[in-house]
């Protein structure tokens, strides 16, 4: 897929924009170790997945997420204010998650803006992907769905099954793997019962996929897991985590993350785990075997990611498709008010 940057210093994307292209955008949540990470992942899987089509991305940060410095000037001359978003026309919307910092998401620095995305996004897009914690504040903001908090952290690539049919999964191989990352779950009987659809479970993890479909609104996805993952993103959040413990941040050692590392590499975590609990000090972290285990890691969700965005990207361009076909039908004066959209509203701020 031709895909263009539309950055605030970006010319040939301001262009492309009035051609037949479609225009995503990413609100990129994660925290600043993972920020550009994320970046990455998401625009990998944009140029890949559709070949045939071109793609505007567009950039968005919320002020209101904690950054350090050099994060924020590094974001400043890609990432546009969240508040230019409300006056951006976008067919499609991805919305990622942050670690959490607070123990009710209420509580979360960018709660409020966060939750003004929500009405947003079901007025002004075709659909939007919420992924992860963007997920469970969504759900929570619309229909009052606590997430739980769980025993353990779930991480590791689940065999997800598909329960419904849906066109996202069209071509999908059943079951599929998917990487999963949380220490929160959303139960699956309360957003059944507040009209969500799911679409993929896990035996082990629970709730994969779901989505909300309204008449005239926006068709909303929700990711627990994260299928747009590097091969070697678990690797390195497995290695964050041993960090913490090793510098006495955590009180427990991590688990490894289950069904993504080979026998070889299993055999490597415990060795480390065990030298790790005879000699915890933080400089240990220096001889984490990094190398050696990525070598025993298989990207098994990649086939997968990509069929699930093609058929998104698909979904959207369908849904512009449908939307040009009535000007085309109408005379010279309505295809001329048709060419230029009203200006949006913003949502309220106490949303």
């Amino acid at each position: 897929m031709p895909l263009v940057l539309d950055t605030p210093r970006s010319a040939t994307a301001a262009a492309l924009r009035t051609r037949n292209c479609l225009t995503v955008g990413l609100v990129n949540n994660m925290p600043d170790a993972a920020c550009e990470a994320t970046e990455r992942q998401f625009i990998d899987l944009m140029q890949n997945a559709a070949p045939d089509l071109t793609v505007c991305l567009r950039l968005f940060s919320i002020a209101d997420m904690p950054r350090a410095d050099h994060v924020r000037q590094r974001l400043a001359g890609r990432y546009r204010d969240v508040a230019e978003l409300w006056d951006a026309p976008l067919d499609g919307l991805i919305v990622t998650g942050n670690e959490p910092l607070a123990a009710n998401l209420k509580d979360e620095p960018y709660w409020r803006t966060l939750t003004s995305l929500v009405g947003w996004a079901r007025r002004h897009t075709s659909s939007t992907i919420w992924s992860c914690l963007a997920a469970h504040a969504t759900v929570l903001h619309a229909d009052g769905i606590e997430r739980r908090r769980l025993k353990d952290k779930l991480v590791g690539v689940f065999s997800c099954d598909q329960v419904a049919d849906h066109a996202l999964f069209a071509g999908v191989a059943a079951p599929h793997p998917i990487p999963h990352s949380r220490v929160n779950d959303l139960p699956a009987a309360a957003l059944s019962a507040c009209g969500y659809r799911i679409l993929t479970r896990s035996e082990l993890a629970g709730v994969d996929t779901f989505v909300r479909e309204e008449r005239g609104a926006s068709l909303f996805v929700f990711f627990q897991g994260h299928p747009e993952y590097e091969v070697d993103s678990l690797l390195r959040e497995y290695r964050r985590d041993v960090g913490r413990f090793l510098r006495g941040e955590w009180q427990h050692y991590p688990d490894a993350p289950q069904g993504y590392f080979n026998a070889a590499a299993t055999d490597l975590t415990e060795a480390f785990r065990a030298r790790a609990l005879a000699e915890r000090r933080a400089e240990l972290i220096a001889q984490f075997p990094t190398a050696a285990l990525e070598a025993g890691v298989e990207h098994s969700w990649r086939a997968a990611a990509l069929r699930l965005y093609r058929n998104w990207i698909g979904y959207l361009k369908s849904r512009k498709s449908a939307r040009r076909r009535p000007a085309t039908a109408v005379g010279d004066s309505s295809r001329a008010a048709s060419s230029t959209p009203a200006r949006q509203a913003r949502p309220s701020r106490t949303a």
